[in-house]
């Protein structure tokens, strides 16, 4: 199949393009750099420059494919409304050059629904709630379903690991080194859910190949890991003491990240097994930690690709 992916040279999106070519699929990626389109030119795929604010191409990309895979995100933490209206755009635009053609579309989401409460696939979400920005871009995708698109979305955990994150556990790394303390939020039992990028890529491509229009699936590999076990492995890697941050100081301590990082996000991937037959066979967030490439940079990102 030849496939068209957005965000190729990003953290999920490298994967996801390596993933296809190993299972004989061609790949078009779309990068903005020009040393992002050497390295993607490196793996033996077509290379089409450009940005999300760049339909004219998203448009071009998308017809010219057999299927498309939207993995590119702006990860701007300050206007994350701005960056969700960006990405129901490209969406929109994308699922229009699909119209009526019976291809594939599959988008990122996000797991984060209500925290407490384990999310299943079968959750459509609560627009009400102010962190759920890109449920707009799902809820487009659904309805494209209806229009001859087989359109699925993949819904991400908090926390996408593996050898070059440059999302949210990095970040928790760079403020253990900046405050010599590696912390966890209260008691530290809420949870994060998490996913190997190499896992989470396999599932794009299964679902690229087989998956209904209109599924939603969860890319989980773990349904929540206590972020108290988070800190400690940070702890261990970089030989600092691990200590509990109380409520009211979370924010002080944590920065932007504070917030999210003290919420308890569990989440299934249930139905998603069930459907397509995935399993994971990466090793689990804590094991990554464990090996040592969390601890080999000064300095991390924000965000996931």
């Amino acid at each position: 199949m030849r496939v068209f992916v957005t965000g190729a040279s990003g953290f999920v999106g490298s994967a996801v393009v390596r993933e296809l070519l190993d299972a004989g699929h061609e790949v078009t990626g779309m990068v903005r750099s020009d040393e992002s389109a050497a390295l993607l030119k490196e793996t033996g795929a077509e290379v089409l420059r450009g940005t999300l604010d760049d339909l004219d191409r998203l448009r071009a990309g998308a017809a010219a494919s057999e299927g498309v895979i939207h993995t590119a995100y702006v990860h701007d933490f300050k206007d994350m409304a701005e960056a969700a209206r960006t990405d129901l755009r490209a969406v929109e635009t994308l699922g229009e050059a699909l119209a009526e053609s019976g291809r594939p579309l599959l988008i990122c989401s996000g797991t984060a629904f209500s925290p407490g409460v384990l999310a299943t696939e079968d959750n459509p979400g609560d627009p009400s709630r102010s962190h759920m920005y890109r449920l707009a871009s799902e809820t487009a995708m659904m309805a494209l379903a209806e229009r001859g698109v087989r359109a699925s979305v993949v819904r991400l955990p908090p926390s996408v690991h593996g050898e070059g994150d440059h999302g949210f556990v990095p970040r928790l790394v760079d403020i253990a080194r900046a405050k010599g303390v590696s912390a966890y939020p209260g008691d530290g039992t809420n949870r994060w859910a998490a996913g190997h990028r190499l896992d989470v890529a396999r599932l794009f491509r299964l679902a690229l190949e087989s998956a209904p229009a209109g599924t939603r699936l969860h890319a989980v590999g773990e349904e929540g890991v206590p972020v108290r076990e988070i800190a400690e492995a940070i702890g261990r890697g970089l030989g600092l003491p691990v200590t509990s941050v109380p409520a009211g100081e979370i924010n002080d301590h944590f920065g932007w990240l504070g917030t999210f990082f003290a919420l308890d996000l569990p989440a299934s991937s249930a139905v998603t097994r069930d459907r397509l037959g995935w399993e994971c066979v990466e090793v689990g967030l804590v094991a990554d930690l464990e090996a040592g490439h969390y601890f080999r940079s000064a300095e991390g990102g924000s965000g996931v690709s």
